[in-house]
């Protein structure tokens, strides 16, 4: 919020107050004058104390209006990317992708109207309601492991899918050409996880065409339901032809018998295809091979028939949706050819079809090309690691590019209305329509945009290729609102909302998130490529509104100070309020949320932004920008303010500051069931004893310096097996914290309080890492720990890797097993950038 609108806020208030004060003093007066005379006073001072409500009334219901407007209105600064970054005129290449991270195998088009395709499966069965549609990825389908051995972000993937007694590897290649993004195949082969398998099983292949509007999709249809070919327009794609070619046998060209359903309808909404086309499959068909048995199947409606067509013969204007079902016995491929009328006319059509051995030869290729490019970029070879670790990060980089998504829609935001505790009843108003082009923490459970993973992600996509993470960065700079504030979880378009929590919907705009967009920009700054310093000069008056907005909006209670605004209330049930908004959940905090807290991650994330805005606008030349941020990071930067409001003598560490005591226990209450207990001593201002990744921050983020008196005994706290130390990577909470591995409420189990977790062991290892390079008196401490850490991190993920095939969200760190949802290749992928040594 900017210094001048705060002013503005207060104005009508102070009216109001100042008519107040007149109209007391003039009641107040006693001048001997007769009763008409007191009368024509008293209703004079009425009339004034009728006027200074109404306009009281007036002036905060026009402030909360303006806070209201303000909330879902987007920022005036120039937009990062330049005009229709997303279209094929601009960005050809990445006009198609696998940008639907929530379904098994994908892809759509970077267009707020998009033209989608996407493959579902069943393992047919002999009775019926034994069918598992897969479609969606899922936490508990019983699918898995499955994720992308290869994907370079652009032009190619191939993801292996384990699902019961069936193996699935699908592939895509694009090829460019054209004004409309090019021609694509895609390759499926489903094989038997079991050579031996004596029975193969009957398996039903479902591919997909929907289109959100007036567009054309014009099916042809041959002999037995076999669709020759689809073709279509749209004003994004001009004309273009999807081809189903028939199955074969892996490796061969001989067409495999099959069997061919198929449905054409009303397009229901994305997030109810699966579920249309479950209601659909009421239906027994006849698998008959030559010379075979017949076999019953399950299956769409035989014939094409367009169902729910509107009177126009085009449906009702939502769009088509086009499914075509195979079904045949494993083991077999199929290859579906889109190809672009643009580029067939542009000389594509003179390379062949994209299909067959040319398919086979662009994939062989790529992967040759994506080894070769892989260790150039990470050098893992040079370094030492071996063959499986190599895989291990080849699937960690693979898995994070191929979770890449674009998404478009309006979010819900519940207006800041500046007042904390007894915010007044507002409604969630409806941000305006924005794009996202971002990557995901996890496919199956978290399929949508967190700001603060997404620092972390662009680490990894950066070193890979910049160019990606300027489109990332830029979409997200677009969410700023007016006030420089950026939700910190996006829920985009219809298939996110479907699959959201209605309590998590809503983002408050007086919430922040931490900062660590800012980390890839730091990186680029470092790197100072030509094309990420224009970027980063467009993309400067957004970074510095973000950074100022946090910066004002998050103040702590005394100069240089920060507080984490949303909190949850000090419920009964709750042991320690949660803290969402800091990314770090059921971190231990002070124990009775407050207006008091002081809270050191924050302070922290504070110092770096306005570290890393200075070394921007030097950079660009910003004298304004830097006359402003230069006092507040030379501020900030100085070890004896942290000192002053971090520094907890009596804990020998940095700490948050708060209303708190420890005698605080979750305790069995019948029948109300675990209920919140605070004993004595009772809750005091103190500094709050917490030990574990929030006492580190002045370490994990490089504030220190190397002769720091504060730098050994963190380094101390952190090699102690008896708080942070694990053989798996470092505690989110000490083993000696009360709060260590405890439940938040009856029905909310720990997560931030105690588990290993990848981003902040990443953070460590770089800060260790720095601190090995400079001399100090605590130089070869750090390097010691930075091996022994780095070889326990490593070791661990691989492990786990190798025993499940999924990396995870977060690691036990009694035993080292993964925890949480998995896949999680958001920023536990950072073992990648580990692995490399590259902080």
């Amino acid at each position: 919020m900017a210094r001048g609108e705060r002013r503005r806020r207060a104005a009508p208030a102070e009216g109001a107050r100042t008519i107040e004060r007149a109209a007391r003093a003039g009641h107040g007066r006693r001048d001997g004058r007769g009763s008409g005379a007191r009368g024509a006073a008293g209703g004079a001072a009425l009339a004034v104390v009728v006027l200074s409500l109404a306009l009281g009334l007036s002036g905060r219901w026009a402030l909360a209006w303006y806070r209201a407007r303000r909330a879902v209105t987007l920022h005036s600064a120039p937009p990062a990317l330049p005009p229709n970054s997303s279209s094929p005129a601009v960005a050809p290449d990445l006009f198609w992708g696998t940008y639907r991270p929530h379904v098994y195998f994908g892809m759509k088009t970077r267009s707020p109207k998009p033209l989608v395709t996407g493959l579902m499966w069943v393992q047919q069965g002999a009775t019926p309601g034994t069918h598992k549609l897969r479609h969606t990825c899922e936490q508990g389908d019983g699918v898995g492991p499955y994720g992308w051995e290869f994907h370079d972000g652009l032009s190619f993937g191939r993801q292996n899918i384990q699902d019961g007694a069936l193996k699935l590897t699908t592939e895509f290649v694009k090829r460019p050409g054209g004004q409309h993004g090019g021609d694509w195949s895609w390759r499926v082969t489903v094989e038997p996880q079991a050579s031996s398998t004596s029975a193969l099983p009957l398996v039903s292949l479902f591919f997909y065409v929907v289109t959100d509007g007036q567009e054309v999709l014009l099916p042809e249809v041959g002999t037995k339901g076999q669709l020759k070919f689809i073709s279509g327009h749209t004003s994004e794609l001009g004309d273009f032809r999807f081809t189903l070619l028939p199955p074969t046998s892996p490796g061969d060209t001989v067409p495999k018998y099959s069997s061919y359903n198929v449905f054409w309808s009303s397009n229901p909404g994305l997030s109810l295809l699966t579920e249309m086309v479950k209601n659909r499959l009421n239906s027994w068909f006849q698998h008959r091979p030559p010379g075979a048995s017949p076999e019953r199947y399950i299956g769409l409606p035989g014939s094409l028939k367009w169902e729910d067509r509107g009177p126009g013969g085009q449906g009702q204007g939502q769009g088509q949706f086009l499914i075509q079902q195979v079904t045949l016995k494993v083991p077999f491929s199929m290859e579906l050819v889109f190809e672009s009328g643009s580029a067939q006319a542009g000389g594509n059509q003179a390379l062949g079809q994209l299909a067959g051995s040319l398919l086979t030869q662009a994939l062989e290729s790529h992967v040759e090309d994506f080894q070769e490019r892989f260790e150039k970029t990470f050098q893992l070879k040079e370094k030492g690691l071996s063959a499986g670790e190599q895989a291990l990060g080849q699937v960690a980089l693979s898995d994070l590019l191929g979770g890449i998504g674009y998404f478009y829609g309006q979010g819900l935001v519940l207006p800041d209305m500046g007042v904390e505790g007894s915010e007044p009843k507002v409604d969630p108003v409806l941000f305006p329509p924005v794009p996202l082009f971002s990557g995901v923490p996890s496919r199956s459970f978290f399929p949508r945009g967190f700001l603060w993973d997404e620092g972390f992600h662009q680490l990894v996509v950066q070193r890979w290729d910049p160019r990606l993470t300027r489109e990332v960065l830029g979409h997200w700079l677009g969410l700023l609102n007016a006030d420089g504030w950026i939700g910190r979880e996006q829920v985009l378009g219809e298939e996110a909302r479907a699959r959201v929590p209605p309590e998590f919907l809503v983002q408050r705009a007086a919430h922040a998130n931490p900062p660590t967009l800012l980390l890839p920009v730091a990186h680029m700054l470092k790197g100072g490529d030509a094309a990420d310093l224009a970027f980063l000069h467009r993309a400067f008056p957004r970074l510095h509104a973000w950074f100022s907005w946090l910066h004002q909006s998050q103040a702590g209670p005394v100069p240089l100070s920060y507080r984490w605004r949303g909190r949850d209330a000090a419920l009964p049930t709750l042991l320690n309020p949660k803290t969402l908004p800091s990314g770090l959940d059921d971190y231990p905090r002070a124990s009775h949320p407050s207006s008091t807290e002081r809270h050191l991650d924050l302070r922290c994330w504070v110092t770096l932004g306005s570290r890393v805005l200075l070394q921007l606008a030097e950079q660009l030349g910003e004298a304004e920008a830097i006359t402003e941020l230069g006092p507040l990071a030379a501020s900030l930067e100085a070890e004896e303010s942290l000192d002053e409001l971090h520094w907890a003598p009596e804990l020998g560490v940095f700490a948050d500051f708060g209303n708190h005591t420890k005698a605080v226990q979750l305790k069995p209450r019948p029948p109300q069931g675990l209920v919140r207990v605070v004993g004595r001593p009772q809750p005091r201002l103190q500094y709050v004893d917490a030990l574990g990744y929030v006492t580190l921050f002045p370490l994990l983020l490089r504030l220190l310096d190397p002769n720091s008196p504060h730098l050994g005994p963190l380094l101390d706290v952190l090699a102690d097996s008896r708080h942070l130390w694990s053989p798996f990577g470092l505690r989110s909470i000490a083993a000696s914290s009360p709060f260590y591995g405890q439940r938040n409420s009856e029905h909310d189990p720990p997560y931030w309080r105690g588990d290993v977790w990848l981003n902040v062991n990443y953070l460590a290892l770089g800060a260790l890492y720095h601190y090995g390079h400079l001399e100090g008196p605590h130089q070869a401490q750090a390097v010691k720990l930075h091996r022994e850490l780095r070889a326990n991190v490593v070791g661990n993920v691989w492990r786990q890797y190798q025993a499940t095939g999924f990396l995870w969200e977060h690691y036990n760190d009694r035993d080292g097993r993964g925890m949480g949802c998995r896949p999680f290749h958001g920023w536990t992928s950072l073992v990648l950038l580990i692995m490399a040594e590259d902080y």
